[in-house]
């Protein structure tokens, strides 16, 4: 892709003054792009081949950065020692929007070169290890989908986040005319996503006021993981540039929310089709296996979908969000929807909104899946009507159930291991005791006079 960069050329670019500035980065526990910026020499002579090191405490931090108590990789007691980042060459790309610069992604290892396994892209690397453990390839795309206002951010922050001036004034799904006036903010995401060596398929207003989707091919799953985690950083220093705001939040407000709907199909190594076949629906066994591991995962693996407090308000009924374990052929209101045929059949999950760490919950969907072809889990009948209407199991309700949910499952702690889900359950615990303690502004206004 134009934007990608090799070893060769990025020495190249630097040694011609054209690059100064190689953003070494990672995801973090949330999956936010994290990281540092070196100088163009020093990435040559030093970072290439020997890596950078960042502290130990920035997967095991809350959201402001504030050390947390309780996390086995890192804390006071064993001094906040340090992690490589272990540059991923293959990632190297330019990024437009911020002139002189390239950018890599980084795996983390101790300095004795042991994995961080609590890394979300360590985690999704397992994964992907046992899937060609049975010789298959994963394959997804992630539709996220966010809103832009008027308020630069350093204006959204000093109000509160209250009061904010949308970019649009009514439902847009699908509108041109009034997402026209967002082109010039629009096209410089998908250009600069281009440059960077993204393939974008394009853009498309949603319900909510402002609301936003811009599309991308899909790629193999970490290809898919590292670009997602760009693009969402990315897509906010490009607003940033033009003195707006967006959010990716799973329910800004009381209106649709802020979907990241996973579209994920499994290949042979050698590029061959798996999930077609014979059996109803067009699918092969591997398929309603496949499916099947998903839907029983579902309720146990929420968290590693719904990481946030604010996760849980998006899955409400009729919002295109859902609410049940449930599966469809094109199904907008279950869960699980298959969509495609032939070597285009996939499971898209909807589960996950736009907070959602794509490493994890991709992880999660190969983890169900696999799951399911172990133990020739059998395909439950499809929904094809209305799934909020139906009896089916309920996904959890709030990040308190999810993450009870994810401590006590024996599937989860096989797949992933204790360290991992001891890590991310003590995070969402962490962030619940965060939320119990706060005084929110809906108090406030029920209590201040009126009791």
């Amino acid at each position: 892709m134009p934007g990608n960069l090799t070893t060769t050329e990025l020495n190249a670019a630097i040694d011609s003054g054209e690059i100064d500035t190689v953003v070494v980065a990672f995801a973090d526990a949330q999956g936010r792009l994290t990281g540092k910026r070196v100088s163009g020499r020093m990435w040559r002579d030093v970072v290439s081949h020997e890596g950078a090191e960042a502290c130990n405490y920035l997967l095991s931090v809350d959201v402001d950065l504030n050390t947390v108590d309780g996390y086995a990789m890192s804390s006071w007691e064993t001094g906040y020692g340090d992690m490589v980042l272990r540059p991923d060459l293959a990632t190297l790309r330019r990024i437009p929007w911020l002139p002189g610069s390239a950018l890599v992604m980084s795996d983390l290892v101790w300095e004795h070169g042991d994995a961080v396994v609590q890394a979300p892209r360590t985690i999704l690397g397992h994964q992907r290890e046992r899937l060609a453990e049975r010789g298959l390839v994963a394959y997804s795309g992630t539709e996220l989908e966010f809103i832009v206002f008027d308020d630069s951010y350093r204006d959204a922050w000093a109000k509160g986040y209250r009061e904010l001036q949308a970019s649009t004034d009514y439902n847009v799904d699908y509108n041109l005319l009034s997402t026209t006036r967002l082109e010039p903010l629009l096209r410089d995401i998908r250009n600069g996503m281009e440059g960077a060596g993204l393939y974008c398929e394009g853009v498309k207003g949603e319900c909510n006021f402002g609301q936003q989707e811009i599309a991308f091919r899909y790629a193999e799953v970490l290809e898919t993981a590292d670009q997602h985690t760009i693009y969402k950083n990315g897509t906010k220093e490009i607003a940033d540039q033009h003195s707006k705001s967006l959010t990716f939040m799973a329910k800004y407000n009381e209106r649709e929310g802020n979907s990241c709907h996973i579209h994920l199909s499994v290949r042979a190594t050698d590029g061959t089709p798996v999930m077609a076949g014979d059996d109803a629906h067009g699918f092969s066994p591997l398929m309603g296996h496949w499916i099947a591991g998903i839907l029983a995962t579902l309720r146990e693996f929420t968290l590693l979908y719904a990481p946030t407090i604010n996760s849980y308000k998006r899955f409400a009924k009729g919002s295109f969000a859902p609410t049940g374990v449930a599966w469809g052929v094109d199904n907008r209101t279950c869960a699980l929807r298959i969509v495609g045929h032939g070597s285009g059949l996939r499971v898209e999950n909807r589960v996950p909104g736009g907070d959602v760490n794509p490493y994890l919950g991709i992880s999660a969907i190969i983890a169900g899946g696999l799951y399911g072809i172990e133990n020739e889990l059998e395909l439950p009948d499809p929904v094809t009507g209305n799934a909020y209407a139906t009896g089916v199991d309920t996904l959890p309700t709030t990040l308190r159930d999810a993450a009870d949910l994810l401590d006590g499952s024996t599937i989860a702690r096989a797949a992933f291991g204790d360290d991992v889900i001891d890590h991310y359950v003590h995070q969402a615990r962490i962030e619940v005791e965060a939320f119990d303690a706060a005084v929110t502004d809906w108090e406030r206004v029920r209590g201040f006079e009126r009791l």
